[in-house]
């Protein structure tokens, strides 16, 4: 995993930054300022999470005169989608590394 990958998935890591990449994907385009109200925190934050989620290479800009508009970069998470369906395999090899119940720890009893 290289450190471009690492950085997507701290950038996806907060709920409000996941939150916006859900939205931008089922919406589509969307102005800075309808982000605020939906997850009720300051338009500064909004903001900070955006240029987060720029910078990570997430999602794309365009001017709409005074506003910014934002949406997916589609490409952007293709290493991460990789790294997550490998996860998402389980081969009987890694079976047999799990242990099938957890021990449960003893509590430590002192004498009196």
């Amino acid at each position: 995993m290289n450190e471009k990958t690492a950085e997507v998935f701290r950038a996806i890591g907060h709920p409000v930054r996941l939150g916006i990449l859900l939205r931008l994907q089922r919406d589509g385009e969307i102005c800075a300022c309808d982000f605020t109200e939906q997850f009720g925190v300051s338009q500064p934050t909004v903001s900070g999470h955006l240029r987060t989620l720029r910078e990570s290479g997430l999602v794309r800009t365009r001017r709409q005169g005074t506003q910014i508009c934002y949406s997916l970069e589609p490409e952007a998470l293709g290493e991460a989608t990789k790294i997550l369906q490998q996860l998402g395999q389980i081969t009987p090899r890694s079976r047999a590394a799990r242990p099938t119940t957890r021990a449960r720890k003893q509590p430590v009893r002192t004498a009196r």
